[in-house]
């Protein structure tokens, strides 16, 4: 398969990991961590890259990449108007590509997700059990600067605290914040996109100016996203995939997320986008300071190009129910239910396609 027969879910990582606006910072992150410790890794180190001889041509990029490969997608909400804010991840999304690379997952894990974080010296954290969100914003500290967070330190720690709850070694990842993405959503022209259920917008008037905040809550009218299909423009996507007070709350907003990655990744492959280096370009250009890329042992292209395997329509969307936790009375998070748990415990043993047969209602249809 050649770079231009990049198709499918190829498109997607490059959405992700390169071409989305939807990056004020972008990191890709392919140095390898510890094993995890809450069950065995699904990734085996792939085997090095042979160097080039005489004898035989150079391998294409990435041909090395073996499955199951797993990447980290992870939404921030950064204010970067306020000296000091730290970044909290809103949104936690995992790929999971099995091996063969013919096929991939996407599901989230809930933001305020109750977990074990791990000390990280770095930070001068030491360690602690409390939502999934908040590994970003505790990574991100660095010591004596608390002007000047780091997105990328919290990225580290996120990684590693959700390694260590799912068992899976992360390959690599993209750190997302919501800055430049309604510019790539209209830099492809909008997007398509199937809305499940009426959705009210708690932040946008149907002009899409910002509703005003008063007494803690916003007033005034909204816009309204009606069931059906839709086609959104950037400020349009962005503000429907960021509501959760909504029926079904944080795992509505997970779903809605996965579903506008997917309808991104199509348009993606329809435009040609992902197979046309001069056009992948133009976007980035278009993006401006708003994408910032950093590669660290494996380019996008490795990627992209062991993914390229992949139809469009194998990306299946994958929703895990859960319940909050309580504690003398007062909310203290989320938790995964038990049907939850076993489908990661399929993941890690390689049985996801038997175990999403046996319960079809994880997979999201539209």
């Amino acid at each position: 398969m050649t770079r231009r027969r990049l198709l499918g879910l190829a498109a997607l990582v490059a959405a992700l990991l390169v071409a989305t606006g939807a990056v004020v910072t972008t990191r890709l992150v392919a140095d390898r961590p510890a094993a995890p410790a809450a069950g065995p890794s699904t990734t085996p180190p792939a085997a090095p890259t042979p160097a080039p001889t005489t004898a035989s041509p150079t391998p294409p990029p990435g041909a090395d990449l073996k499955g199951p490969l797993n990447l980290l997608l992870v939404g921030v909400d950064t204010r970067v108007s306020i000296p000091g804010w730290e970044p909290h991840a809103d949104a936690v999304l995992l790929l999971h590509v099995p091996a063969g690379l013919d096929r991939a997952y996407l599901f989230s894990l809930p933001r305020d997700l109750v977990v074990d974080i791990p000390a990280y010296p770095k930070a001068r954290y030491p360690g602690g059990r409390t939502k999934l969100t908040h590994a970003m914003s505790y990574g991100s500290r660095v010591p004596g600067d608390k002007r000047n967070p780091s997105t990328a330190q919290g990225y580290e720690l996120l990684r590693a605290t959700v390694s260590r709850y799912t068992g899976l070694r992360i390959d690599a990842g993209a750190v997302i914040t919501f800055g430049g993405f309604d510019k790539l959503v209209d830099t492809l022209g909008g997007v398509d996109l199937y809305v499940d259920q009426r959705v009210a917008s708690r932040h946008r008037r149907p002009d899409g100016t910002m509703r005003t905040l008063r007494g803690g809550g916003y007033i005034g009218p909204q816009m309204v996203y009606e069931k059906g299909t839709r086609h959104l423009t950037g400020w349009q996507a962005l503000d429907y995939a960021r509501q959760r007070y909504t029926a079904g709350g944080d795992y509505t907003r997970q779903r809605h997320q996965q579903q506008l990655l997917r309808a991104l990744a199509r348009k993606i492959v329809e435009q040609g986008t992902a197979r046309d280096p001069q056009r992948v370009e133009q976007v980035v250009a278009a993006l401006g300071k708003t994408l910032v890329y950093a590669g660290g042992g494996r380019q996008l292209i490795d990627f992209a190009y062991a993914l390229g395997g992949v139809p469009a329509d194998r990306l299946t969307l994958v929703v895990l129910p859960g319940a909050g936790v309580s504690s003398g009375g007062a909310y203290r998070g989320e938790q995964l239910k038990p049907l939850g748990r076993d489908f990661l415990t399929a993941l890690r043993g390689g049985r996801v396609d038997a175990f999403l047969t046996a319960n079809p209602s994880l997979r999201v249809k539209n």
